[in-house]
């Protein structure tokens, strides 16, 4: 279990998925937790009962990010950790014009990270020496590059970039570190056939689930040491 102060985890992109199941974890854990959704989805009702604060939010706007952190600094002083969990998965298409494509990517894996960062930076200084961090969630195509993702695959590896210079800029009291997934779980509509061949794909042939970067959340914000890092959690898929 890890040792919390009193203020709560920002988790945006809180009301599905990884997102909900690190909310689910703090708040077993009796952590204060604000989450940020775009779409409501039923599993909002029960983080609500739970203690959760969820906030809608629209982030293809920097007027709505500014509006956002305003929102955040009236609801509490301090923030234990951000967690950067919103994200999209476009890729190219030809009914999509790319400069689109590209800005679309750029403003969720790249401005708003960058804003929230440095607009919340004042709530998470002053707990201490590692007394407060930030994970960006990234992909573990950064390294690898996708042909058919490719504004996506440049926008996560924009933050990961920002991951090593906010870790420079906030040290020693912020911790600044990724977490770059390959498939951890599959979607509803994911067939069986589809399911098999991403499979094949990593040297491990599991997806792990949500537990697997939650367990990995945890370490980070327990240690006092580790920060401007990347961990990779993709089965091996990099060395395929």
């Amino acid at each position: 279990m890890t040792t919390f102060s009193s203020a709560p985890v920002l988790i945006t992109g809180g009301a599905r998925r990884i997102g909900l199941a690190l909310a689910r974890s703090f708040l077993a854990q009796s952590i204060p937790v604000i989450i940020s959704y775009r779409t409501p989805y039923p599993e909002l009702e029960t983080l609500q009962q739970d203690g959760a604060v969820c906030l809608t939010a629209d982030f293809s706007t920097t007027e709505n990010i500014y509006a956002f952190a305003k929102q955040i600094q009236s609801l509490t002083s301090q923030l234990r950790a951000i967690i950067h969990n919103a994200s999209r998965w476009e890729p190219e298409s030809p009914s999509t014009p790319p400069e689109k494509t590209l800005a679309d990517m750029l403003q969720i894996h790249v401005y708003t990270p960058y804003l929230l960062n440095q607009l919340l930076e004042p709530c998470l200084r002053g707990q201490g020496i590692a007394g407060a961090d930030i994970i960006h969630l990234t992909d573990y195509v950064v390294e690898k590059g996708s042909d058919k993702h490719i504004a996506y695959a440049a926008s996560k590896a924009a933050l990961d970039n920002m991951t090593r210079s906010f870790a420079r800029k906030l040290a020693p009291e912020v911790k600044v570190n990724a977490i770059a997934p390959g498939l951890i779980l599959f979607n509803e509509k994911d067939d069986d056939a589809y399911r098999q061949q991403a499979l094949e794909k990593s040297l491990m042939k599991i997806a792990p689930g949500e537990e697997e970067i939650v367990r990995l959340v945890d370490y980070l914000l327990s240690s006092r040491y580790v920060t401007g890092k990347t961990l990779g959690v993709d089965g091996g898929r990099a060395l395929r």
